[in-house]
């Protein structure tokens, strides 16, 4: 992964990316905008009050009977990421279980979303429901991450700790659930408006999940995992959004991070060929300002440098015959992109 330089190419000048294309074929529209939004910066509407961290309260126990990841036993360390594979019918079989029971835990906290509410609580309901369908929370306790969800608000772009701050009215909050059922992981997350939310907030939202519908649009046999990104991109940069790149997609199964690597914007590097059976996640996160981010102390909270929202949206997708599958969609809720349908979902 390069980041643009300093100093920008001239329009006719080989992309600063090592496509080989003209700056002006490549990455100029892109970084066109990103200065734009670094000058000009969110609108005063869209600034609230700073994300500070509260107090985190202790992992929530899980029932012996409930089968563990590997990595549990190994003090969160999770195993090399295995190889891209078509998965077998047995493991997607067991993938649309573990991602319908992922989809109904995050549809379960919508009701329970509204200010006042702290994402500890959140947390406690979603690691509840969870447990009463049998599943182990992902999170818990992977590489030391000691809740079962990940909570990020507002210019958190991921993997925010619940913790005992409250929603406030204007807030907007990515939820984001694994589980761990049957022996593989499923995979999603989405984007929730508290109370009312300002124009920017709410167009950044939209166009997140955008992209994420072009992304999965983009998906089919053949295509490299790049095309994912190009059609993820090409929506946030015609909104003047950033496209976060620190953080990716990734393939799942009975790992829960494997190989392919799922870049949300174009990478041109990014030849992996799609073959069907394959699943990973396409999750892209996009800002109102820069695209680069900074950490907190915890080791685990991105935010945004200049703490301008950010928005994500994910699901676990399986390459078919003929475009792709949603893995995380719960039973009767429609399957847009099977068969190459590129509606929304």
């Amino acid at each position: 992964m390069r980041e643009p330089p300093v100093q920008l190419p001239g329009r006719n000048q080989p992309c600063w990316c090592g496509s080989g294309r003209k700056y002006k074929k490549c990455h100029a529209d892109e970084d066109n905008a990103r200065h734009r939004n670094q000058a000009a910066g969110p609108s005063v509407a869209s600034v609230t009050e700073r994300v500070r961290p509260g107090r985190i309260s202790p992992p929530r126990p899980v029932p012996e009977h409930i089968p563990r990841p590997p990595y549990v036993a190994n003090d969160g360390v999770p195993p090399p990421r295995g190889p891209a594979r078509p998965r077998t019918p047995d493991e997607l079989e067991r993938m649309r279980r573990a991602g319908r029971a992922a989809r109904a835990v995050l549809m379960g906290l919508a009701e329970h979303v509204r200010p006042g509410v702290t994402t500890n609580e959140l947390d406690a309901l979603a690691h509840d429901h969870a447990v009463a369908l049998g599943a182990y929370p992902s999170p818990l306790g992977y590489q030391g991450f000691p809740k079962s969800i990940c909570t990020s608000v507002n210019e958190v772009i991921c993997h925010g700790i619940p913790d005992d701050r409250p929603l406030a009215a204007g807030d907007i909050c990515n939820i984001d659930v694994t589980l761990y059922l049957d022996g593989v992981h499923g995979d999603t997350s989405t984007m929730f408006c508290v109370g009312d939310v300002d124009a920017d907030k709410r167009r950044l939202v939209e166009t997140t999940q955008r992209a994420l519908h072009a992304g999965i649009a983009a998906v089919r046999p053949g295509a490299e995992v790049r095309a994912i990104g190009r059609a993820i991109e090409q929506v946030a940069t015609a909104e003047g959004l950033s496209v976060v790149r620190a953080f990716v997609g990734h393939g799942v199964g009975p790992e829960f991070h494997a190989e392919p690597t799922i870049y949300h914007y174009y990478e041109p590097d990014a030849r992996t060929v799609l073959a069907e059976g394959m699943t990973f996640t396409i999750e892209p996160m996009l800002n109102l300002g820069t695209w680069r981010h900074v950490m907190w102390d915890d080791g685990w909270t991105a935010v945004t440098a200049d703490l301008a929202p950010s928005a994500q949206f994910e699901h676990t997708i399986v390459v078919t015959s003929a475009g792709a599958e949603l893995l995380t969609v719960l039973e009767g809720e429609p399957q847009p992109f099977l068969g190459g349908v590129s509606a929304g979902s």
